[in-house]
């Protein structure tokens, strides 16, 4: 079972996710009512899984996100939000989040996601993850003109299949989806999949979707 460490400026919420998770036998290790108290739990109790809200008093949820998958990347991240297309959201993905729940989210839903993330999955369905990248993606750029598809070493490690695969990642495919779209076995999709995330050195589906589009392999809309 995974380890759990509790970042919220809220005790009530704290309350509530501890005894929703000791309840389904998940264990938590840990309390933390800022990101500066987040970063030093994180650091000390080493836990498998931290939930962290985004806003937080002293350190967000998104600088405490970095400083915690700096000392641990083994470490996974979910971001709790009040509202689905948070501002921040998409930045924390990038930082390195594996996802992100509503505070609303049901007791199950909430264990569920914990178990989820800490087997290496992404907690989102990859159309949630698109919409967030498509809202917000365009609007963390520079401005100016950007590069239809950047060359980067990266993405000369894939083969032309695996690039493909990746730009349907992006686009917001599931495994099955992506099986019926190239005419392949899900077995096989799942054996791209795993290897463009061992060249990248991606955590999981969320960071796959935001490289796809931080490379310029998917636009917004596309």
């Amino acid at each position: 079972m995974p380890r759990v460490l509790i970042a919220d400026d809220q005790e009530l919420i704290r309350t509530g996710f501890r005894l929703i998770l000791t309840s389904r036998g998940i264990e938590v290790v840990g309390e933390a009512a800022d990101g500066v108290e987040a970063v030093a739990a994180a650091r000390r109790l080493r836990p498998d899984v931290v939930l962290m809200d985004i806003r937080m008093p002293n350190l967000d949820g998104l600088e405490a996100t970095r400083r915690v998958l700096a000392a641990d990347p083994a470490c996974r991240v979910l971001i709790l939000t009040t509202f689905d297309l948070d501002r921040y959201v998409y930045a924390a993905l990038a930082a390195g989040a594996s996802g992100f729940l509503l505070k609303d989210v049901t007791a199950t839903h909430l264990a569920a996601a914990v178990r989820l993330v800490d087997t290496g999955d992404a907690l989102l369905a990859p159309s949630i993850t698109r919409r967030l990248v498509e809202r917000f993606a365009s609007a963390d750029r520079a401005p100016g003109p950007q590069p239809a598809a950047p060359a980067t070493p990266a993405l000369d490690a894939l083969t032309p299949r695996e690039r493909e695969v990746l730009t349907l990642v992006g686009r917001g495919l599931s495994n099955g989806e992506l099986a019926t779209a190239l005419t392949l076995s899900e077995a096989t999709v799942k054996t791209h999949v795993a290897r463009i995330f061992n060249k990248l050195a991606l955590r999981d589906r969320a960071q796959a979707v935001v490289l796809a589009y931080e490379t310029g392999l998917v636009r917004p809309g596309s």
